[in-house]
């Protein structure tokens, strides 16, 4: 009998084949060339824990228009990435407040949920600066994420898409 954390793993694998991989490899069999693929993908994902709730569908949006790149791909990955998205967007205040030399501010999930409910208004007046912070860091990191996820997925979706040709 297999522990409840191995099956647990097995149901997010088995999620993220059916969710994620299979559709991915649908676009390779469609004629998506594997070095596009490979950029729709690192966008999604970098594009996806963008530090700022609320914008990464619509940057997505842009930049696959701006630069005719797959939208389906780039919005499926982007999507998928909204539990670390939440998980990034502490340290990315770290790093901003550290690179711009600002004193760390008080965070925490739990008082980000509570200047949620009383409204995103309210929210983004409060939290204000550590947006800035997150945001002048993703700047940073970003662009550096998405050449290295690129040059790393570039040859996984060579040879799956030679594996299907086959």
């Amino acid at each position: 009998m297999s522990s409840p954390s191995r099956r647990g793993s097995r149901g997010v694998s088995s999620w993220l084949r059916r969710r994620l991989w299979d559709p991915l490899l649908g676009l390779l069999k469609q004629g998506i060339s594997p070095d596009r693929l490979a950029l729709c993908v690192a966008i999604g994902v970098v594009v996806g824990n963008i530090p700022i709730l609320g914008v990464s569908t619509i940057l997505c949006t842009l930049i696959a228009l701006l630069f005719r790149l797959n939208l389906p791909a780039m919005q499926l990955v982007q999507a998928a990435m909204a539990p670390t998205q939440l998980l990034l967007i502490i340290p990315f205040v770290r790093l901003g407040e550290w690179m711009l030399h600002a004193p760390p501010q008080p965070l925490s999930i739990s008082a980000g949920i509570a200047l949620l409910s009383q409204g995103i208004g309210p929210a983004m007046v409060a939290m204000g600066g550590s947006i800035l912070h997150a945001g002048v860091a993703f700047l940073v990191v970003g662009p550096v994420a998405t050449f290295a996820l690129q040059r790393l997925l570039r040859p996984v979706f060579a040879l799956a898409a030679a594996r299907n040709r086959t």
